[in-house]
């Protein structure tokens, strides 16, 4: 098959969508298939160019045997609701000018959280090609639970354009069994298949323990028990509860905090870490995906957070399978679909969202039980191993699509 891939984020960018799209769009070059991928110059979260990057017209590039045409788009960091509209509306106006310079195509798969991304792909299903839908996100509903913006026209408009997009696709593939009662609701007919994310195997193993003992030198954390926060630092995340549960743990000099990664939240954690004296709390920036292993392998414990909404009880972090292919036992801070599956897998540790008194209790359980990380180390492992190997998901994915052209 030939594959015409529409994202807004992808590699170098290390976000959950450019991970899944990337490790996908490789599994099925591996398999045989032609895959380009359509998307942005490199500058998530920060609204900053990569090194080596510019943000041109038209650019093409191949990484790991997937054509990558990076197009121009109004380039913003991720916080501020015009800015961002102003960047995810220049995307869609730039595929449309560049259609005629795409490849053929099979199919055409355009992945959310954002639907002007989604658009895209139907400028491109009008061609009679067919049309996937991914949907990573419950988009705009999410901006609305964080705060972001309230209900007005605005969101009447993009819920309209949201609704449009599920009635058009010839097929949408939610991420989560969750989303499909909200999807469904939009999209009376027409098929709906679920594919959940997962991890990539060959990647996510442990680490040479030098580079190991070299991360864990350099910052600090040698001979400490370390809880680590990797991901975006946004708003829908909750992180205030980790620096309250780091200071309730002042007197626990054997615990060490590791928060990792960029987004509209960062600065403002960073200084109130600092005005609190939080010496027991580590900040690193965004860090390239080869170095996860080493960070996850350095981390004694994986902290999986997000804010105590409704909305997020349909979400399944992607982390939480990065941490589990590492056997590094989780303090999930999320409802709903992700602790059911957490506790299917016996891989970590619940709490209330948001609740550092429970976060707290939660480190000291795991810095004080060996034995208990190692159950749960062993048996997040298995279950990972089983059943969310992202080479084994790509090929289910590649049926769905199969099954798709087959129908038609």
């Amino acid at each position: 098959m030939r594959l015409l891939v529409l994202t807004h984020y992808y590699p170098p960018e290390v976000n959950a969508p450019a991970s899944r799209l990337s490790e996908n769009a490789r599994a099925w070059v591996r398999a045989g298939h032609r895959v380009t991928v359509v998307t942005c110059a490199p500058n998530h979260p920060q609204g900053k160019l990569y090194p080596g990057y510019r943000n041109r017209l038209f650019q093409r590039e191949v990484m790991d045997g997937v054509e990558v045409i990076r197009v121009w788009t109004w380039i913003a960091a991720n916080e501020g609701f015009l800015p961002r509209i102003a960047n995810y509306v220049s995307y869609l106006v730039s595929v449309a000018l560049q259609l005629w310079r795409l490849p053929s195509s099979d199919i055409v798969l355009s992945s959310s959280p954002q639907f002007f991304c989604g658009l895209a792909g139907w400028l491109l299903r009008r061609k009679r090609r067919p049309w996937v839908l991914e949907i990573r996100d419950l988009w705009p509903e999410s901006i609305i639970a964080v705060g972001a913006m309230r209900r007005g026209l605005a969101i009447r408009a993009l819920e309209a354009i949201e609704a449009f997009a599920y009635r058009r696709a010839d097929l949408v593939v939610p991420v989560t069994d969750s989303f499909v009662g909200h999807i469904r609701a939009r999209r009376p007919d027409g098929p709906i298949s679920v594919v959940k994310n997962g991890v990539d195997l060959s990647l996510y193993r442990h680490a040479d323990p030098a580079e190991v003992a070299a991360f864990r030198d350099v910052h600090g954390l040698t001979g400490k028990f370390v809880a680590s926060y990797v991901g975006t630092h946004g708003m829908a995340h909750g992180l205030d509860a980790v620096l309250d549960a780091a200071e309730r743990l002042r007197a626990r000099p054997d615990i060490v905090f590791l928060m990792v990664g960029g987004g509209a939240e960062r600065e403002r954690l960073a200084k109130a870490r600092a005005a609190r004296g939080l010496d027991n709390v580590v900040m690193l920036e965004q860090q390239p995906k080869t170095t996860m292993p080493v960070i996850w392998s350095a981390s004694d414990a994986a902290m999986v957070l997000l804010r105590r909404l409704d909305t997020f009880k349909s979400v399944l972090p992607s982390k939480m399978f990065e941490a589990m292919a590492l056997g590094v036992p989780m303090i999930l801070g999320v409802e709903g679909e992700a602790k059911a599956l957490m506790q299917d897998a016996r891989a970590g540790i619940a709490i209330v969202p948001e609740d550092a008194e429970q976060l707290a209790d939660a480190v000291v359980r795991l810095a004080d039980d060996a034995d208990l990380r190692g159950r749960i180390a062993a048996d997040a492992n298995a279950y990972v191993v089983e059943h969310f190997d992202r080479q084994k998901l790509a090929h289910g994915y590649l049926n769905t699509m199969r099954g798709l052209l087959d129908a038609r």
